[in-house]
């Protein structure tokens, strides 16, 4: 747990292209005691920062380096190419590498693509980050291919997107120090897999508690009512008599028949 007992907070770093928003609220819903602060953290810091202890965990890219961290990947996002609107790729639905041959296709030194061959023709340079490709996809420089999510955030007017089938897509996953797995990590991972309030561990569990405390006491409340109280007549028939078998008639005392002399 991060900070102080009296005062826990929670510290979750995201790389570009994640929108954790969603996460987040779940998070305030459930847990509004415990702040949650963003970290916008670069592809080539996030690791760096989970390390050492700037954040209680991140979403990053696969691959992780699982000596010292732990992962769960979330969701696998589609691989698109970034076009001007007036190029010829904007007027079909989806390309393939093999489509992109003859143009120059950028490779920014931040591409987070695994790639067995780079598609189309290599730049003179590397551009330093993807949103420098950017700028030069809109300079009629070259295109880029991204995942979908970097394509959404540095969205123009003047460029437009599609679809490549066979390049190498991008995995998305929740990542933390394996040594630091503490219950306000376990309440995330919770959150990131859809557990309920009811099923997560840690400070939502203890939360989720007295609704239950509350249901016990209700079902006692009622008991109560139904008891009679000691002395009190209950005015309804007590059925057949447990020992003779017999039908008793009201008002009748219980206890042992008198034998006659």
């Amino acid at each position: 747990m991060t900070g102080s007992e009296d005062s826990p907070s929670f510290r979750l770093a995201y790389v570009p292209g994640v929108t954790p928003s969603k996460w987040v609220r779940i998070w305030n819903e459930r847990l509004p005691d415990v702040p949650l602060t963003l970290l916008a953290v670069s592809v080539e810091e996030i690791f760096e920062v989970l390390r050492g202890g700037d954040a209680d965990a991140g979403f990053v890219r696969l691959p992780v380096d699982r000596t010292d961290l732990s992962a769960i990947p979330l969701y696998t996002e589609t691989t698109v190419v970034v076009v001007p609107k007036d190029h010829v790729v904007a007027a079909v639905d989806e390309v393939t590498a093999e489509d992109l041959a003859d143009d120059i296709v950028l490779h920014p030194l931040d591409d987070t693509l695994d790639w067995e061959q780079l598609p189309g023709r290599p730049a003179i340079e590397r551009p330093a980050t993807t949103e420098d490709a950017i700028d030069l996809v809109a300079a009629g420089v070259g295109l880029l291919v991204v995942p979908q999510s970097l394509a959404r955030l540095h969205h123009r007017k003047d460029l437009t997107y599609r679809p490549v089938t066979d390049a190498p897509e991008s995995r998305v996953a929740l990542c933390w120090p394996e040594d630091r797995t503490t219950d306000l990590v376990e309440d995330f991972i919770g959150i990131v897999r859809g557990r309920t309030v009811n099923s997560t561990r840690g400070r939502s569990t203890a939360q989720a508690q007295p609704k239950t405390e509350s249901k016990t006491k209700g079902s006692d409340k009622g008991t109560a009512r139904r008891k009679p109280a000691a002395g009190k007549a209950t005015g309804k028939p007590t059925g057949r008599n447990p020992r003779t078998g017999s039908g008793a008639p009201k008002g009748t005392k219980r206890g042992k028949p008198r034998r006659k002399s």
